[in-house]
């Protein structure tokens, strides 16, 4: 199998079923290209594509006869992997991704189809990169189909942080994502970690923030030194620095109620210096899996889990932790860039999730003992899920107040915080402390 036809395998799967990108990416590419060029080239393709749909969209449409919603799925999937190639990799000569592209229709049962493709590709091709412009440049539906966001959402970004705002979140969702990695400082330092870096000439940079973290390209994380021995886990830097927020100390009692795959559980551990008790709940049983064996792994060995629904309240629970993590259910508007199918997502698929999120936090809340810390988070950026959500339980519960922490050099609002990915080089990502008065 080639690089095109594995894309085109993950493509159709992510269009026909609704498949996760990454866990088509896993079962297809992984599986079938032993090649690590055409690894790269097929994940390239297929993550491109997805990130790019409207816009891809909108460029077939200017150059070909047939109405886009006229056009086979499959035969759209093959011109979409070919503009891929002609807008996004530029690294790949114009007549190879015509004609490797045009084979596809061949691999696929779709001869009949050639011509059109064939010459469709040709005409953008021939543009050599002077595309045609989208029309409407200032308004919603520019940004929702030169960056390929859901119209709803790029109409709600700019209500809430104006245009410029929204252009440069949305434009920075369409760059690669790096590896984030967090150095397991219970079992070697970040300096000796480094140091395995540089003598298997790995590249790398050191952000600004959190401590003992390196930031790659990319990768396959279990060849990178240190893996099997549990030197490291991958953690977007957003999320970690969440958990240092929290002031987490040696000895402590700590809840992660939603806590697969267990990031948030390892960073409070490794703050902890493996002193004290973790318990790591999720609704799903078997993902605590993930959690057992990421922390087996790393050598912690003050973590336990169990299958809890974060709404359900137990009363042995009660005011029984120092600190409670509520990384709760979310519309993962934050991560589009990592998880391109989120682009796809409707207004109405998450209008009920805020409802959600404030029975978690208002049940959780019963767990944190006097002086404690309740640590929400989430992946997205929606004020509704994010502050709004804080501002109707602090109405409520006035028992707890904001306690304001800094990221670098800014300082949250009201205990909150954003991670932009234009900003901070991060997930987008909220978090919110509040503490409990004692």
């Amino acid at each position: 199998m080639k690089a095109r036809q594995a894309a085109f395998l993950v493509l159709e799967r992510c269009r026909k079923d609704g498949a996760w990108a990454s866990a088509a990416v896993d079962t297809i590419i992984r599986d079938n290209l032993t090649d690590k060029r055409e690894a790269a080239l097929a994940s390239a393709i297929a993550f491109g594509t997805l990130q790019n749909l409207s816009y891809f969209d909108y460029l077939i449409s200017c150059f070909c006869t047939t109405k886009i919603d006229k056009l086979e799925g499959r035969v759209l999937t093959i011109l979409r992997i070919g503009v891929c190639q002609l807008a996004l990799l530029d690294r790949i000569p114009e007549r190879a991704a015509v004609n490797e592209t045009v084979a596809l229709c061949d691999l696929f049962d779709l001869g009949r189809a050639k011509s059109l493709v064939n010459a469709v590709l040709r005409r953008i091709a021939a543009q050599h990169g002077e595309f045609p412009e989208v029309p409407g440049e200032g308004s919603a539906e520019y940004l929702a189909v030169r960056y390929s966001h859901p119209l709803w959402f790029a109409e709600q970004m700019i209500s809430e942080k104006g245009y410029a705002f929204a252009e440069a979140f949305f434009k920075a969702n369409r760059d690669v994502c790096g590896l984030d990695i967090q150095v397991n400082t219970l079992r070697v330092t970040a300096e000796e970690f480094r140091r395995m870096l540089d003598r298997k000439e790995i590249s790398y940079h050191i952000p600004p923030f959190p401590n003992d973290c390196f930031s790659l390209d990319g990768g396959a994380v279990e060849h990178l030194p240190g893996y099997e021995e549990g030197l490291f886990y991958v953690q977007d830097r957003a999320a970690r620095e969440a958990v240092k927020v929290a002031g987490i100390q040696p000895g402590a009692r700590i809840l992660d109620a939603c806590a697969c795959p267990g990031g948030k559980s390892f960073a409070a551990a490794i703050d902890m210096k493996g002193r004290g008790s973790i318990l790591a709940c999720d609704i799903h049983e078997k993902k605590l899996s993930l959690v057992h064996s990421g922390a087996n792994r790393l050598g912690i060995d003050i973590l336990q889990t169990a299958c809890l629904d974060a709404r359900s309240f137990i009363p042995s629970y009660r005011e029984a932790f120092d600190t409670v993590i509520a990384d709760v259910p979310c519309s993962g508007l934050g991560v589009i860039r990592k998880k391109p199918e989120i682009r796809q997502k409707r207004r109405e698929d998450i209008s009920g999730l805020p409802t959600v999120q404030r029975n978690i936090l208002e049940n959780l809340s019963r767990y944190v003992r006097p002086g404690g810390i309740l640590l929400y988070s989430t992946c997205t950026v929606l004020h509704e899920e994010n502050e709004d959500v804080i501002s109707s339980f602090l109405e409520q519960h006035h028992e707890f107040s904001p306690c304001d922490f800094s990221v670098g050099e800014r300082k949250s609002s009201g205990g909150c915080y954003t991670f932009w990915p234009h900003i901070d080089g991060t997930d987008g990502f909220f978090v919110s402390k509040l503490v409990k008065e004692a």
